[in-house]
């Protein structure tokens, strides 16, 4: 018996430029995804839920509900990967959609094949967690297959690239792990020495976990990277 295809990833795009959400999808759905288009940001959460989408593409520039305001209900609602695809290039953006749970940040125009490229990084990040296995760090546990973690018993909503980041840290605990290691295990791209993306993460995540102020769980090794510290939990 013929073993049937996995089932083609679903995207939720939302674009309010309609000549480039109909140019986007067509590329998308030729390079092997289902694509769904949402013009405005007010039916998202829902359009995303009942599709069981694996991803979304979102615009910051909507009108009516913004797309800040679209990610900041799409992470807590689901930890399935955010890429803000927008015209927007300053910093201050970049940092709060990094902040409010996107998990990448693409300037337009942007190259159709680096668009899949980044996309299918993101999936590949996804799936390789799903594993069964749970890890215990005292009152922390972590569960790659419902990629799902608590603290003290409690859940702890993290995007999936925190949780990505988490679990590489949880898998190397006890070992220094560098900025240009830990961005190209979680971007699949060459850290240029300037971009403070991974530095945002990992407050977050500190932010999360409760460990700010004086950080003792996930720890800063400072010229040399980031430390999780097993027995800190």
């Amino acid at each position: 018996m013929a073993v049937p295809n996995p089932p083609a990833p679903c995207i939720v795009l939302v674009e309010d430029d309609l000549r480039l959400a109909e140019l986007v999808r067509s590329y998308l759905a030729s390079s092997g995804f289902e694509v769904a288009v949402e013009h405005r940001g007010e039916q998202v959460v829902e359009r995303v839920r009942a599709l069981g989408a694996d991803l979304v593409i979102l615009d910051l520039g909507l009108p009516g509900k913004d797309g800040f305001a679209v990610c900041r209900e799409l992470r807590a609602a689901f930890s399935i990967p955010i890429l803000i695809l927008t015209a927007r290039d300053n910093d201050i953006d970049h940092v709060l959609g990094l902040e409010l749970g996107a998990d990448d940040y693409v300037i337009k125009p942007v190259e159709p094949r680096v668009l899949v490229a980044r996309i299918q990084a993101l999936l590949r990040r996804t799936r390789a967690t799903t594993e069964q296995r749970t890890w215990r760090f005292g009152a922390l546990s972590i569960n790659t297959a419902a990629r799902s973690v608590t603290l003290d018993g409690r859940p702890v909503a993290l995007s999936s690239t925190e949780f990505d980041l988490l679990v590489y840290l949880a898998a190397h605990a006890g070992e220094i792990q560098s900025r240009e290691t830990l961005y190209q295990r979680l971007y699949r791209r060459e850290y240029n020495g300037l971009d403070r993306t991974l530095d945002v993460r990992i407050s977050q995540l500190r932010k999360k976990l409760g460990d700010t102020g004086n950080p003792e769980k996930i720890k800063t090794v400072w010229g040399h990277g980031y430390l999780f510290v097993p027995e800190a939990w």
